[in-house]
């Protein structure tokens, strides 16, 4: 009985570690690209201009709805012994693991930003240049002014990595004890018939997002009020 709580309380935490790192680390990236691209405004006669910011925009659209498994798949590729990062031993490690939610939650976070950025009236950037701002202070005067879709951004990415099974599967191999989450060992237990133990990870793997959500949200509504 205490090995079995160990290994729930295991698979939990690795979840929030994982989930938590790719996450963060999507927000590094993905923020700063989306911000830039929704800060791009073409207007008038640049056909050439415009047809890149819609092919950009396009593309991460597209990557937004990423199947998970595909993402697993590349992940595999590369990192399997005869792919070209094989030398490193990262599969079936919960490293390979953040890179696939990584490649999934990236888009995300661009994608959202983009939105929460270019949904700022124009205003609020020409009133910061012509008060003697840069052009980074005035980037940075729309970030905060979208902070809100910012939160949203990093909410929307964490249920997606936290729910995430397929992908992970692949490429962390759902080795008991190293490589096996909430979602992994839901699939197992039901596989093995252990409903009650399944349905038990699932509702502990909804209260923990509920909770990180619920703390977000309140975040959110906080700054909302400033």
């Amino acid at each position: 009985m205490e090995n079995s709580l160990l290994e729930v309380l295991h698979v939990t935490l690795l979840s929030l570690r994982v989930s938590g790192t790719a996450v963060l680390i999507g927000a590094l990236i993905g923020v700063p690209i989306g911000t830039l691209l929704g800060l791009r405004r073409f207007r008038g006669k640049q056909s050439l201009m415009r047809f890149v910011d819609i092919t950009l925009r396009s593309i991460v659209n597209t990557f937004m709805g990423l199947p998970p498994v595909v993402a697993g798949l590349v992940v595999y590729l590369l990192l399997t012994g005869s792919g070209p990062l094989g030398p490193l031993g990262l599969l079936y490690t919960p490293t390979a693991m953040i890179i696939t939610q990584l490649i999934m939650v990236i888009p995300i976070m661009i994608g959202v930003t983009m939105s929460a950025v270019g949904s700022v009236e124009q205003g609020v950037r020409e009133k910061a240049l012509s008060l003697g701002a840069t052009d980074t202070q005035a980037a940075w005067t729309v970030l905060r002014e979208a902070r809100m879709g910012l939160l949203t951004a990093i909410i929307v990415a964490f249920g997606a990595a936290i729910s995430e099974v397929g992908g992970i599967m692949i490429t962390g191999g759902n080795i008991r004890w190293v490589t096996r989450t909430l979602t992994t060992a839901i699939v197992v237990e039901v596989e093995l018939g252990n409903f009650a133990l399944a349905i038990t990870l699932g509702l502990i793997l909804l209260a923990l997002a509920f909770v990180i959500n619920i703390a977000l949200t309140v975040i959110q509504l906080r700054g909302a009020k400033r």
